[in-house]
């Protein structure tokens, strides 16, 4: 085998291995969180950005290995941007072969006018966002909506909130609307965003920017990101176990007295189970866990999955 074949099927060797990591992943995440059941239907929404064709790639393939029947129609919502190529999203869902709906609302309009120049456009862009792909998904019948937030975009909500909403909340994997009508679902939190990025590059999907927030460099979001890359760098292994600490609450060691409840607490004359520990020494593993098992546990072979082999 010359050189440039070896090459070759090593290309092809890491490019599989990394699409069934995210495919795993995503099975797992619908497994451990009951996202899909059968007879569903699942609004994809597709933004044009690597997430959302990551998100719609990996639940085409769920869908046509799944032992459930669930039916999928992409939608993009069109904010009326100055520039926004609308012709890529129908041609690139087209050949598909998937169904679609391209919705249009020009939100731009409203959020030019409303925030000033200047200043961070995100959050009232999205409430206008998610308000009317919630409408959409009634007109739909869809039962589930399935959005492209991944690992690395729910630890940063996390820190978002512990910096300065006091909140120690994050984005859930699934979660109900507040008015009760709708589900989300987020399939891909056991992904992480350098994968994402890397697979998005390998497959060349046509990327449309969002030229209206995605380039505003003064995001706090966008602090906390490098704060945390910068993290990752220096000390890898840390972002998994951050990640995984958020399906490991213990609410008796924090202090919210509405989730635990510390007025009643008692001694007892028997073991206390998650109690103080006086003398023994704390057991801390000074070697970082490099596998990717910390991403909400993936690689748990004793975990019930959608079968990706």
């Amino acid at each position: 085998m010359s050189q440039s074949q070896t090459l070759s099927a090593k290309k092809k060797y890491d490019f599989n291995k990394l699409q069934k990591r995210i495919r795993r992943g995503v099975g797992q995440a619908i497994a451990d969180f009951n996202m899909i059941e059968d007879g569903d239907k699942v609004m994809v929404c597709v933004s044009g950005g690597k997430d959302s064709y990551t998100l719609l790639d990996s639940l085409l393939y769920s869908q046509r290995i799944a032992p459930i029947h669930f039916d999928i129609v992409a939608v993009n919502l069109d904010q009326k941007q100055p520039g926004f190529p609308e012709h890529v999203l129908p041609a690139y869902l087209t050949d598909l072969g998937v169904d679609y709906r391209i919705i249009e609302e020009d939100t731009y309009s409203i959020v030019k006018d409303i925030i000033p120049e200047g200043k961070t456009t995100c959050s009232l862009c999205s409430r206008l966002r998610r308000g009317i792909l919630y409408r959409v998904a009634t007109e739909l019948g869809a039962t589930k909506i399935a959005l492209g937030h991944h690992q690395d975009d729910m630890l940063e909500t996390l820190f978002l909130n512990m910096f300065n909403g006091g909140k120690i909340k994050a984005m859930p994997p699934k979660l109900v609307s507040d008015d009760g009508q709708q589900m989300v679902i987020r399939p891909l939190a056991y992904c992480t965003e350098k994968d994402i990025a890397r697979y998005a590059s390998l497959v060349g999907y046509p990327i449309i920017p969002c030229n209206l927030c995605g380039s505003q460099e003064n995001l706090q979001r966008q602090s906390i990101k490098a704060m945390l890359q910068d993290w990752n760098q220096r000390f890898p292994g840390r972002i998994e176990s951050m990640y995984k600490s958020m399906q490991n609450v213990v609410p008796s060691h924090l202090a919210d007295n509405q989730l635990f409840d510390f007025q009643s607490l008692k001694t007892q004359q028997q073991p206390y189970e998650g109690g103080d520990t006086a003398f023994d020494p704390p057991e801390i593993n000074s070697t970082p866990n490099h596998d990717s098992s910390a991403q909400g546990n993936v690689q748990d072979p004793n975990l019930h999955i959608i079968n990706l082999s």
